[in-house]
């Protein structure tokens, strides 16, 4: 049939036949060398000085692979060539003399130089019954084709179509491989997100977690003051960006002061320091990240109240001492830690006072070489009795990068560096 605007004809399947085409991805692309070898061998076969292998697009024609064609013609038209004609067959198109044919006469390369005189191609049709291209080989005299040179062009059709599909197997199979890469990927950062690295290293390679023993951790535990009343005046929405946007910038300064996130429960945050780096610097480290994340809600607050909005007050609270951690549930399972430590840096916080950092005697004895804290005395503390307790300031001047005392010098960080050292994962 001839197409619509079109001086050449197109198959019966044409709108199919270019989806084929889009599909094996070939058109435009470099000379690949299994390709070359074929036009060879069929320059071969048939004597001819000239054989081509072409991928015919919707108006042109690329040539994929070229003997004895110069270099630099890589696209043709579509309408120019015999090639357009041979891709409605269903067999071999032999053109004696292209001279004394109507159809091919006047085309480029026929009427002019270099006068091809005679033509010999075979369409490409894969296993869909789609014709991608042919096989062709030109010469510049009029001349026949030996029946044993059509059969040879014949089977190296099928060997070039062999060579088209089983590139695109090989196609789909990277694309496959990279799906599941990117699939592995994203599973890998969605455990990430739940569980620490080397927990969820383990967690992949053995199918389970050893449970661990931590003879020295800190425990930090944040909270907001009359949460109840804030989630009763706000909307799910309001209420859930406030949480979001809190949150995601208390995760930021974990992660930057080298500590672990454990868990969010309603307004509560939790994270530890000292569970998974072996390092000793823990306690000063996660009173380092308590300012900061202090500093974040007050600056916030002055936001809010400049809009005229509610602010949301923070309670947070410190203990250091001796947890066990470990994996539980089958389904949805939760990296966590157990231990007194755990129940009483929630006592700190919870006896804490708005937008203060309450840290226990314990973690007071670890830091009070670089933080300002202000003594609170011994409070009675559910379940424990009274317990000493301190306000924790602000860095001590000669450790502060800033006038508030939140950032850590240069000099404190190399005294952090120095304090290092490699424990187990069994602490």
């Amino acid at each position: 049939m001839e197409g619509a605007g079109m001086d050449f004809p197109l198959p019966d399947n044409e709108a199919e036949r270019l989806a084929a085409v889009r599909a094996y991805d070939v058109y435009g692309t470099d000379p690949e060398a299994g390709f070359d070898d074929l036009t060879d061998l069929a320059a071969l076969i048939a004597s001819a000085p000239i054989a081509m292998v072409n991928i015919v697009g919707d108006t042109k024609v690329w040539l994929k692979s070229r003997h004895g064609v110069p270099p630099g013609i890589e696209e043709v038209p579509r309408s120019g060539v015999c090639c357009a004609y041979a891709l409605c067959r269903s067999d071999m198109l032999v053109v004696p003399d292209t001279h004394a044919d109507d159809r091919f006469k006047a085309l480029p390369f026929i009427a002019t130089e270099p006068f091809f005189r005679f033509y010999a191609g075979m369409p490409l049709i894969d296993s869909g019954g789609h014709a991608l291209g042919t096989l062709c080989i030109l010469d510049l005299t009029p001349r026949e084709l030996a029946f044993e040179a059509a059969e040879g062009i014949r089977r190296l059709a099928r060997q070039t179509i062999a060579q088209l599909e089983l590139r695109l197997r090989m196609a789909e199979v990277l694309r496959s491989q990279q799906e599941l890469a990117a699939e592995k990927q994203r599973a890998n950062s969605l455990l990430l997100n739940i569980l620490p690295l080397k927990i969820a290293a383990e967690l992949t390679e053995r199918g389970s977690v050893e449970p661990r023993h931590h003879p020295s951790t800190t425990i930090l535990f944040t909270d907001f003051v009359d949460f109840t009343k804030s989630a009763v005046e706000l909307s799910p929405r309001e209420l859930v960006d406030d949480l979001d946007m809190y949150f995601s910038e208390f995760d930021t300064i974990v992660a930057r002061h080298g500590l672990e996130k454990l868990k969010t429960i309603g307004d509560s945050y939790m994270c530890a320091g000292g569970l998974m780096q072996g390092r000793k610097d823990h306690p000063i480290r996660s009173c380092l990240a308590a300012l900061e994340i202090r500093r974040f809600v007050v600056a916030s607050n002055q936001r809010w109240v400049a809009i005229g909005q509610r602010p949301w007050h923070l309670r947070v609270g410190l203990h250091t001492g001796s947890v066990m951690s470990g994996v539980v549930g089958r389904k949805k399972f939760a990296y966590d830690v157990w231990g007194d430590a755990v129940n009483i840096a929630a006592r700190m916080e919870s006896t804490d006072e708005a937008d203060q950092v309450n840290i226990s005697e314990s973690t007071y004895q670890h830091v009070k070489s670089y933080f300002d804290c202000t003594p609170r005395g011994a409070l009675d503390v559910k379940n424990k009795g009274k317990m000493t307790m301190y306000f924790l300031d602000r860095l001590k001047p000669e450790y502060a990068a800033d006038a508030a005392g939140v950032e850590a010098n240069e000099h404190l960080r190399k005294t952090l560096a120095g304090t290092s050292v490699t424990w187990s994962l069994h602490g």
